[in-house]
């Protein structure tokens, strides 16, 4: 009797294991058919033996994420080999590490992965998936094509995907349908020989003749009249892209009223395209998904980042400042301290990279003095734009190793780094931009914003809609075309400094806290300290003792 029960138990342990199985196995077989993919038998049979001790709860999740590591790898047909399949599992079994080595990062500019939207896919992709090149200083004229392509598509696809945008759902009331708006392009303007009443185009601003305005897209351009145009809050300049409503007759398109794209924050854009690390850093997926060091990030509430920006070191009053600084900061060290340049008063002359070194050596021995802030503190160095260098075209490298190779052997835990540059800290993403961009977009405002909101409001909101730290033509601020996506901010980040001259400020914009430290010595010895645990900026300032 024993041994027939234990027979009949088996049997239905059997029994179950096979419902399991073709249950895990129609699953796995139909995700793949939503997504115009084929699995040979023997990759179908290694990935359900794979999926079974998978929770039945996250079954679905484990499926789409091992789809998304699929569709990365270099597809030639859509049928699916065991390799493939084996390669996707082990990518998506790895988990991030989260060593103390890994918690802190600093991101050069040249360093950023670059993804291009693919729109028949709706998907990103890495660019060894694309038909795109490699990216070079010297870019070729292609290179500075895709620029604004790539910038448009990047909105046009979050613009779709917002609720006054996405199509009419059939059955819905009528009272939401109506409040609909459809996109349209310059082509189906100028594609017209009647009169067009009420439509939104998304393009970008452009002045192709002398005085004359128009609206670009990859469609086409048309003149633009601006006489009755109302524009929402934002600073508005050529080569920012805009969602424009008006009416078309005759080749002009009358404009009503000038928007920016809709924004959205991280965790909106990430629920679209899972954990792709558009950011960079040594994860293989975004460190956002990190529950570990979600953890860590919150218990450690004594971390802060100091932001400097113009730190003249040439100047004796700015190293006894620098002193003061870090005797307060002496019994509880910041995690880093962030100085931007330009890192002298007078950036000209043949003496000024002599001058540059023999500061950074003042700056080690003030360092040197505390112990305590030498040995557990980190230093990143953000060159300015009339630092040494190359020119003042965007990525800016670092400063020159000839120039910090002293200091770096006597201040081990520093990093000079590029302009812009990024640090991942646990799961937050900080971008930080020196140059002086509020007053360079305000003088080239089409037309300069009425008083209902501030400057920094204007300005941040401009930034946060346009998704790139440098929404102006390339030839008031230029860009190596082939890395302007080093310059993107989208997904948007946890925090973006912009150490500019004007005024300090502190604003929050589709939940990104976004600073300006000023100018160190003219704003009266004012920076930012910035505690990632609890996302709060605090306003600090040296006085005279």
């Amino acid at each position: 009797l024993t041994a027939a029960f234990g027979f009949v138990t088996n049997a239905a342990i059997w029994r179950q294991s096979c419902r399991m199985a073709t249950k895990v196995k129609s699953k796995v077989s139909a995700a793949f058919k939503m997504h115009g993919l084929i699995l040979r038998s023997n990759a179908a049979k290694f990935l359900v033996d794979i999926l079974e001790t998978v929770n039945e709860l996250e079954l679905e999740d484990a499926i789409e994420r091992i789809i998304d590591a699929i569709e990365k790898q270099p597809l030639n047909c859509n049928m699916i080999e065991q390799s493939m399949v084996e390669a996707a599992v082990q990518e998506c079994s790895q988990t991030c590490d989260e060593t103390i080595e890994h918690v802190f990062n600093v991101i050069g500019a040249f360093e950023v992965p670059r993804y291009i939207y693919n729109s028949e896919r709706k998907k990103f992709l890495p660019l060894a998936m694309t038909d795109r090149s490699a990216s070079c200083l010297f870019g070729t004229a292609r290179n500075k094509a895709e620029l604004f392509c790539e910038r448009y598509t990047i909105m046009q696809q979050r613009t779709h995907r917002h609720e006054l945008f996405t199509p009419p759902v059939t059955g819905a009331h009528p009272d939401e349908n109506r409040n609909k708006f459809q996109l349209n392009t310059v082509e189906m303007l100028l594609g017209s020989t009647s009169k067009i009443g009420e439509v939104i185009v998304l393009g970008m601003i452009t002045q192709l003749k002398e005085g004359k305005f128009f609206l670009e897209d990859p469609t086409g351009t048309v003149q633009l009249d601006l006489s009755k145009a109302q524009f929402h809050s934002g600073l508005y300049t050529e080569s920012c892209f805009v969602l424009t409503e008006g009416w078309y007759e005759d080749g002009i398109f009358h404009v009503n009223g000038f928007g920016f794209p809709p924004t959205e924050s991280s965790s909106v854009t990430r629920a679209y395209y899972g954990n792709i690390n558009f950011f960079g850093g040594p994860s293989a997926t975004s460190v956002k998904s990190s529950a570990k060091l979600k953890q860590l990030e919150e218990e450690n509430e004594d971390a802060m980042f100091v932001f400097v920006s113009d730190v003249w070191l040439d100047q004796v009053e700015v190293l006894e400042k620098l002193h003061m600084m870090f005797s307060g900061y002496s019994s509880m060290p910041p995690t880093c301290f962030i100085f931007c340049g330009n890192f002298s008063s007078a950036p000209y002359g043949s003496n000024q990279i002599k001058s540059l070194t023999e500061s950074l050596k003042a700056l080690a021995d003030i360092i040197c003095e505390y112990p305590n802030i030498h040995k557990n503190c980190r230093f990143v160095f953000v060159p300015g734009p009339e630092d040494p260098g190359p020119s003042s075209i965007l990525p800016r490298p670092p400063l020159a190793d000839y120039i910090t190779e002293e200091f770096s052997k006597r201040v081990p835990f520093s990093v000079f780094t590029t302009n812009p540059c990024r640090i991942q800290y646990c799961t937050q993403e900080i971008v930080i931009l020196r140059e002086d961009l509020v007053n360079k977009m305000c003088r080239n405002c089409i037309r300069f914003p009425g008083s209902n909101l501030d400057i920094p409001n204007h300005f941040v909101k401009t930034i946060i809609a346009q998704g790139h730290l440098t929404p102006l033509p390339l030839f008031v601020s230029p860009v190596y075309w082939a890395y302007d996506y080093a310059l993107s901010v989208y997904p948007v980040p946890d925090l973006i400094v912009f150490a500019d001259k004007y005024d300090p400020f502190n604003i929050m914009h589709t939940d990104c806290v976004c600073i300006n430290p000023g100018s160190f010595p003219r704003s009266g010895f004012c920076f930012k300290v910035y505690y990632p645990s609890n996302r709060t900026v605090e306003d600090s300032k040296l006085q005279n003792l």
